[in-house]
C-alpha cells in the first residue's frame, strides 16, 4: 500500500500546482475572464480575484497538507455553486456555439476539479502524510 500513498500524493501536489496556477491566471488576466460572469451577478471583475485566491489558497494547504479537509470542501462548494450560477447559465443561454462549447468544457473542468477536491477533503482524516499499511 505503499505505493498507493505515493502515488495519491504525487496527485495531490500536482492537483496543487494546477490550482495555483488557474489562481495566477486569474490574478493576471481578470477582464479576460470577466466575460464569463452573468451581468446579473453583483461584483463584475471582484469575483475574478475571489475565484483566483480560492485557487491559490487550497493550492498551498494541499502542499503543505493543513486544514486540507476545510479548504477541500470549501472549494468543491464553491465549485458547484461556479457550476450552476456562472456555466450552466453561460452553456444554456450562449447564442455563440463557441461560448456554449466553452462554457460546457468549464463546465466539465470544474466539476472534474470538484469531485477530485472533495474526494481529497474526505479522506483527510489527519492533516499529516501517512505511510503506513493500512488505508
Amino acid at each position: 500500500m505503499l505505493h498507493y500513498h505515493i502515488i495519491s500524493r504525487i496527485a495531490i501536489y500536482i492537483l496543487s500546482v494546477v490550482l495555483i496556477i488557474f489562481g495566477v491566471f486569474y490574478f493576471l488576466y481578470p477582464r479576460d475572464l470577466l466575460v464569463f460572469v452573468p451581468i446579473s451577478l453583483v461584483g463584475g471583475i471582484t469575483w475574478a480575484y475571489i475565484v483566483g485566491s480560492a485557487f491559490i489558497l487550497v493550492g498551498v494547504s494541499f502542499l503543505t497538507n493543513q486544514y486540507v479537509k476545510l479548504t477541500g470542501y470549501l472549494l468543491g462548494l464553491f465549485l458547484i455553486i461556479f457550476i450552476l450560477v456562472i456555466h450552466l447559465p453561460n452553456f444554456l443561454h450562449a447564442g455563440n456555439p463557441e461560448m456554449r462549447q466553452l462554457a460546457f468544457i468549464n463546465m466539465l473542468k470544474d466539476t472534474v476539479i470538484a469531485c477530485f477536491v472533495l474526494h481529497i477533503a474526505a479522506g483527510a482524516y489527519h492533516q499529516h502524510f501517512h505511510l503506513e499499511n493500512s488505508d
